[in-house]
């Protein structure tokens, strides 16, 4: 009986070890696939990767595009970078352990507000100054802190299809497994990266509906970098505790200042409007609520027509308020 069990622990961890392996040899391929096209910027403790695109204009607010759960900065670059640089600056970050952006602080910066302390050193030592911010999905969450503790940069507010507000029930199962202290660590250095790596197509067009989504999605979003262990479990500790975050933040949103749009689909299956959109729309001073009927949970890709046209009008609010007279400069 005890060789037995002695040859069967050996088996188990053979078997064990080769997974690791694999999830190993996976995840390198997947960062040789899509490398950092951005630039990085020191912060404390580490570095953040953000995009630069557009030309620096004096008389014109530069954008801040914030990326939701399981993504990176090339979904809002993919999606509404291009359009938006034509007239504007647009900073696209990849948030905190996303992409390829450092994460100094661990679960610790999982909280939006930690999020938003190391994005705005960054900006800082980037060089930018005040900024319209836009946040998509769980971002809500962090373009509405920018909004509340940073309102000397922040200039104007867009959330598009965000997570504002504290919700009944939990989250999906495996982003509560992957931020587990122990069980997490076994399960994304195991198991999720292989399976992640078969299912990311299907998982990815499933955002998308009711819509088919962008044949080149995964391709051009670098969708599968979520899929590296470090990454995918803090993405799960960021899910994980957004709840908790959110009782404290979202009675503070009546002191939100800036001009604001909110955009949601009504039956958004991912982020529901009847418990985050509308009553943001309620709580914020002067908020104007866009619905869009039929545009799914990635708004910025399916109604990108309706999105930019309140982004820009977000920022020509805001520029008409920061200078009446017409005068330039940030």
């Amino acid at each position: 009986m005890t060789v037995l069990l002695l040859l069967l622990f050996v088996l188990v961890g053979v078997h064990l070890l080769a997974v690791i392996m694999a999830t190993a040899i996976i995840a390198a391929r997947i960062e040789e696939e899509n490398p950092p096209e951005g630039v990085f910027v020191e912060v404390p403790g580490g570095r953040l990767h953000l995009y630069d695109l557009g030309a620096t204009d004096a008389d014109r607010l530069p954008i801040l595009l914030l990326h939701g759960a399981t993504s990176n900065a090339r979904d809002m670059v993919h999606a509404l970078g291009a359009d938006l640089a034509r007239r504007r600056r647009v900073i696209a970050v990849d948030r905190p352990g996303h992409g390829w952006s450092d994460r100094p602080g661990g679960r610790g910066d999982a909280s939006p507000a930690q999020q938003a302390a190391l994005i705005m050193a960054a900006l800082r030592r980037h060089g930018i100054g005040r900024f319209v911010v836009v946040g998509h999905s769980w971002a809500g969450s962090l373009a509405a802190h920018f909004a509340l503790d940073y309102p000397r940069e922040v200039a104007g507010l867009v959330v598009l299809a965000g997570a504002t507000h504290p919700w009944p029930g939990g989250i999906n199962w495996y982003y509560r497994l992957a931020a587990m202290p122990v069980l997490g660590r076994i399960f994304v250095h195991t198991v999720m990266t292989p399976v992640g790596a078969w299912g990311l197509s299907k998982s990815a067009a499933e955002a998308f509906v009711p819509h088919p989504g962008p044949a080149d999605y995964v391709r051009k979003s670098a969708a599968a970098l979520v899929l590296r262990p470090k990454e995918f479990r803090w993405n799960g500790q960021d899910v994980a505790d957004l709840k908790a975050f959110l009782r404290q933040q979202a009675p503070r949103y009546g002191d939100i200042a800036v001009p604001t749009a909110i955009l949601a689909d009504p039956a958004d299956p991912v982020v529901h409007t009847g418990i985050h959109a509308e009553p943001l729309s309620r709580m914020v001073p002067h908020a104007r609520l866009t619905l869009l009927a039929g545009a799914g949970h990635q708004i910025h890709y399916t109604a990108k027509a309706a999105v930019l046209a309140e982004i820009e009008r977000v920022a020509a609010e805001a520029e008409a308020l920061l200078h009446p007279l017409g005068a330039s400069g940030f």
